[in-house]
């Protein structure tokens, strides 16, 4: 068995290649969904069945006669491939990380397992990504489809923090007034908080209740509007026909929305806090979890606001989307330094 304990260099520059693309991803896929571009493609993994978007009259004449029922939007088709071919590119890297890292995987403390686990969370989105399109933005797949981001991008940013330690002395965390195990029920608790709130962005989107109430701070003037909470959570939706724009109505949509604002309330609580007590730490790892916690926030709050403020600006919705992926990242990264052990070269 190879005991060396440093990454090699290429798994720390696939890495990193992997991290940027997939930034690009998420905020490319955001940015198809909140223009209605997720059907700028009606077929997959092609559009029209080319590898490119119609252009000329001659060819975009032959895509509608192959589909009659979506016509070519050149401007919504190009977002959807592109955001495609970064998606693939992305799968293309990762592919290559999980294939190199069979050579390491006797090597002491190298993070075979979690490339592994990439490689098959990107076969998934692929799937989901697939679905997306041929099962027309079914709000159970397209809600996923973002699940499944957040979590390959916060998959490779533990995997870039494993790859980083390597070789490194690792010094147990050191706590203030907290011990260790309430210190792994806090970072729990932020990753149920944050998967609830992700959810309910991802279906308020997919649905479409982004606009569903009007003002602030309360929703179309009342604190507890009329609201369809069965309507708005019916996960036993039928897929299809086309789920563009939405089909639930509008006191669905504000139950959706309002339990997001609440749900980001009680959230923001509950950061602010643990903001406070990581800040409070002697250990400057911790500290900074504080810090990152604090910012992120104000920033989602605000973005949050401004949503609804300026009635869904693309790019702010676009950067609000992207904040609750970097949030998401955050908390995966805090549970992986608290429950991990110390005192060693690498914790796993």
């Amino acid at each position: 068995m190879n005991t060396s304990t440093t990454a090699p260099k290429w798994s720390l520059l696939l890495t990193y290649v992997s991290l940027a693309i997939v930034i690009c991803v998420i905020v490319l896929g955001s940015w198809t969904r909140l223009a209605d571009a997720g059907l700028g493609c009606p077929d997959w993994p092609g559009c029209y069945g080319s590898l490119v978007v119609p252009q000329t009259s001659l060819e975009i004449s032959a895509a509608e006669a192959l589909y009659p029922d979506a016509p070519v939007e050149v401007g919504k088709g190009w977002l959807e491939m592109i955001h495609r071919y970064f998606a693939t590119a992305l799968g293309f890297v990762i592919l290559v990380l999980a294939v190199a890292s069979w050579s390491q995987r006797k090597r002491l403390f190298y993070p075979f397992v979690l490339t592994q686990c990439l490689l098959a969370m990107v076969i998934l989105q692929g799937t989901f990504g697939a679905w997306t399109v041929t099962w027309k933005l079914w709000p159970q797949v397209v809600t996923s489809h973002l699940l499944g981001g957040f979590i390959t991008a916060s998959l490779l940013t533990v995997l870039l923090i494993k790859l980083r330690r390597m070789g490194q002395q690792v010094k147990p965390l050191s706590l203030t007034n907290i011990s260790h195990s309430r210190l792994r029920i806090w970072a729990i608790m932020a990753a149920v908080l944050i998967i609830i709130q992700v959810f309910l962005g991802g279906w308020m989107s997919s649905n479409y209740a982004a606009l569903a109430c009007s003002d602030l701070p309360n929703c179309n003037g009342s604190w507890w509007p009329e609201m369809d909470f069965s309507e708005g959570f019916n996960l036993t939706q039928s897929i299809g026909p086309n789920y563009l724009g939405g089909l639930m109505n509008s006191e669905a949509r504000q139950a959706i929305h309002v339990l997001h604002r609440y749900g980001a309330l009680i959230l923001g609580v509950f950061l602010l806090v643990m903001s406070y007590r990581l800040i409070a730490q002697k250990d400057s790892r911790l500290r900074q979890f504080g810090v990152g916690f604090l910012i992120l926030f104000t920033v989602q709050f605000c973005l949050g606001v401004a949503n609804i403020y300026y009635f869904l600006p693309l790019p702010v919705a676009v950067a609000h989307n992207f904040g609750g992926a970097c949030l998401f990242a955050l908390t995966l990264s805090l549970i992986y330094v608290v429950f991990s052990k110390r005192g060693r070269l690498n914790e796993f």
